[in-house]
């Protein structure tokens, strides 16, 4: 299998099994009625979560949201969640899958797209790179609340 042999659609809360599993894996462990709960605020024209679907099996999926700008008369597209079924990396699933979070921001007349990658996910940060992501814009700051 190849990227071009999956089909890319608006997750639905028929996938939040599959999703809960994938993100699981990932290492953030959620339940299908979590995942379901989380896909009723990403169904607007803002936020969407799109799966990458094979024959009928989710092998991936992103999250986002295109977010307003106010020192700019524009937006930005930021991924919240990138996941990709470990049994198929490698494959172009997860350049797909950001390549139609780019086509979102072109079409929102975005700025950028912006996403965030532990330094313990050397293969995610090398996506990343490879498709022209620079971390050495980030100025990340966070407060617990």
């Amino acid at each position: 299998m190849i990227e071009t042999d999956v089909a890319l659609r608006p997750a639905t809360a028929a996938d939040a099994p599959r999703i809960a599993e994938l993100f699981t894996e990932e290492g953030y462990p959620a339940g299908a009625s979590a995942i379901e709960a989380r896909l009723g605020h990403f169904g607007t024209g803002d936020s969407t979560v799109i799966v990458a679907d094979h024959d009928g099996e989710i092998l991936g999926f992103i999250a986002l949201h295109v977010v307003p700008r106010f020192e700019h008369d524009d937006s930005f597209v930021r991924i919240v969640a990138l996941v990709v079924d470990s049994g198929v990396r490698g494959r172009g699933i997860g350049r797909v899958l950001i390549a139609e979070a780019e086509r979102i921001g072109r079409d929102r007349s975005s700025a950028f797209v912006e996403i965030t990658a532990g330094h313990h996910r050397p293969a995610a940060r090398h996506l990343y790179d490879s498709l022209g992501y620079d971390a050495k814009l980030t100025a990340y700051l966070r407060k617990r609340l």
